[in-house]
């Protein structure tokens, strides 16, 4: 009887470690040899709190491995329609059910050290990841879960990582990243 509950749960935990999401693009700007690309996790109100994943800019590209794992608990906020403030969201917002959720944003910054971590006197710079004139929207969340809002946004989250495509016009469209698709990031400078 035990042998039966065992191929669902390892075949369970070998699905959930599938596949990590996977973002590559190219740095539009003058990059240094020190830069960096990184994700963070934000809060509602964009400031950074856990950076996810770092990598150096090497001839204007980089390739960012999102890893699987969960953001720290920290990191983590409760979804609701009052902290939900990602690209092309507008009022009212409805959320479908209790959850907690992590947004993942973009930043650069300058490795002055080169110890490939980011200290404190670095300072950081948001970007945004572009195809074209949709933005790349990526969120964390620990349950299934549907957000909507104003102007035809849907965005239905699954546990774990979701990456989205957001274009923003008369209507707000989202289609889901997919990882052989290029970004790019343009430094304010």
């Amino acid at each position: 009887m035990k042998t039966r509950h065992v191929l669902p749960l390892i075949l369970g935990l070998l699905a959930t470690q599938a596949s990590a999401l996977v973002v590559t693009g190219t740095v539009d700007g003058t990059v240094t040899p020190d830069t960096r690309v990184s994700g963070w996790v934000v809060t509602p109100f964009g400031q950074p709190v856990q950076e996810i994943v770092g990598v150096p800019v090497q001839s204007n590209r980089f390739s960012l491995e999102i890893p699987i794992t969960a953001p720290t608990a920290r990191a983590q906020v409760a979804l609701t329609p009052q902290n939900v403030s990602w690209p092309g969201v507008i009022d009212p917002v409805a959320v479908s059910g209790q959850v907690q959720a992590a947004e993942l944003r973009f930043f650069t910054y300058r490795d002055q050290n080169n110890n490939g971590r980011r200290d404190e006197a670095e300072a950081l710079n948001e970007v945004a990841a572009q195809v074209g004139r949709s933005t790349l929207f990526i969120v964390w969340v620990n349950g299934d879960v549907t957000v909507k809002a104003n102007k035809g946004y849907v965005a239905a989250l699954k546990r774990g990582w979701n990456a989205f495509l957001v274009d923003v016009g008369r209507a707000v469209s989202l289609k889901p990243f997919a990882a052989d698709t290029a970004v790019s990031v343009r430094l304010n400078r």
